[in-house]
């Protein structure tokens, strides 16, 4: 199969073994036959290849997308208004919200399960671009 894919709509690349789940904002999820170091290797050679961040030893993501690092609970939640919410059993990584939280579109959508040595990092990856963009 070939799928192209413009690359702001890649919200994060998780690896499997020697492939990766390739998750985009509509919501799929694809499994491709690259290892991670591929994509980040492709990510690097972008124009605007700081809009991706390597996360420990199995996970890149959309720093667009990054709503909350979470340390204690080790996760990062990913969110955005062009996300499009999936039902648990249509996408594995699927948020899926309680009762009381507002289900609309373009809310937090997606949270991975991420050691804290990596979380510690992204968040301060994070903060020095952000001071940057000042």
């Amino acid at each position: 199969m070939l799928m192209r894919v413009a690359v702001d709509e890649i919200v994060y690349v998780k690896a499997d073994g020697n492939y990766c789940d390739l998750v985009l904002i509509d919501g799929q999820s694809r499994k491709m036959t690259f290892q991670l170091h591929h994509f980040e290797d492709y990510f690097k050679q972008l124009q605007n290849a700081d809009m991706f961040i390597r996360v420990g030893r199995s996970l890149i993501v959309n720093r667009q997308y990054v709503r909350l690092i979470d340390l204690v609970e080790q996760t990062i939640t990913f969110g955005g208004k062009h996300l499009v919410r999936q039902s648990r059993t249509d996408n594995p990584h699927a948020w899926r919200p309680s009762q009381n939280e507002d289900r609309s579109p373009g809310r937090d959508i997606y949270t991975v399960s991420v050691a804290r040595d990596a979380l510690k990092n992204l968040k301060e990856q994070l903060e020095n671009m952000r001071g940057g963009e000042k």
